[in-house]
C-alpha cells in the first residue's frame, strides 16, 4: 500500500479498521497519541519513524512532549488521505512497539 492516490470514504474507513490505534482528524488527516516508557525512548521512536519516512518519501508531522508523541499523516500533494498515509501509520505503530509504556 503506498500508492499517492486520494483514497474513497470506504477505503478509508476499511484502513482505518486495520489500524485501531489511529483516528481520523478532520477529513484529510489520520492521527496517533502514545506514551513512550521516557523521554530517551520516545526520541527512539522519532528516529525509527525519521527513517522510515525518508525510505518512503513520505514525512509525518511530530509532536513530541517529554514522553507523549503525537503523529499526523496526511497527504497534501493529493488533497487528503491517500494509501502512502496508511502505510506510513503501519511503520509508526511498529517503531512504537518497541518503546510504549
Amino acid at each position: 500500500m503506498s500508492s499517492r492516490a486520494r483514497l474513497t470514504e470506504d477505503e478509508i474507513t476499511a484502513a482505518l479498521a486495520e489500524l485501531p490505534e489511529w483516528a481520523r482528524e478532520g477529513t484529510d488527516t489520520i492521527v496517533r497519541t502514545a506514551d513512550a516508557r521516557d523521554f530517551p525512548a520516545a526520541v527512539r521512536v522519532v528516529v525509527a519513524v525519521a527513517e522510515q519516512a525518508e525510505a518512503l518519501d513520505h514525512h509525518p508531522d511530530i509532536d513530541i512532549r517529554w514522553r507523549t508523541l503525537r503523529f499526523a499523516l496526511s497527504t497534501h500533494s493529493a488533497g487528503g488521505l491517500t494509501a502512502l498515509d496508511f502505510t506510513m501509520a503501519a511503520r509508526i505503530d511498529t517503531a512504537l512497539g518497541a518503546e510504549t509504556a
